[in-house]
């Protein structure tokens, strides 16, 4: 199925289409490995967070970006 045939279905067909996808993906035993970087972007967050480094913004500020 091309893009153009997916953008010419009803939005509630795609949405399950999509849906149908994500189970489909998250059941196989082949999960792919996040890259290192990931972590070590986790680590600096979270130390952020445990030294109360961090800064937080709400809903609307983050909206204003």
């Amino acid at each position: 199925m091309t893009i153009a045939e997916l953008k010419g279905k009803p939005f509630a067909e795609r949405l399950q289409l999509m849906e149908d996808l994500w189970e489909t993906l998250s059941n196989e035993d082949n999960h792919l490995q996040s890259p290192a970087w990931h972590q070590e972007i986790l680590e600096e967050r979270m130390n952020l967070i445990h030294t109360g480094q961090a800064e937080y913004v709400t809903i609307e500020e983050l909206k204003n970006y």
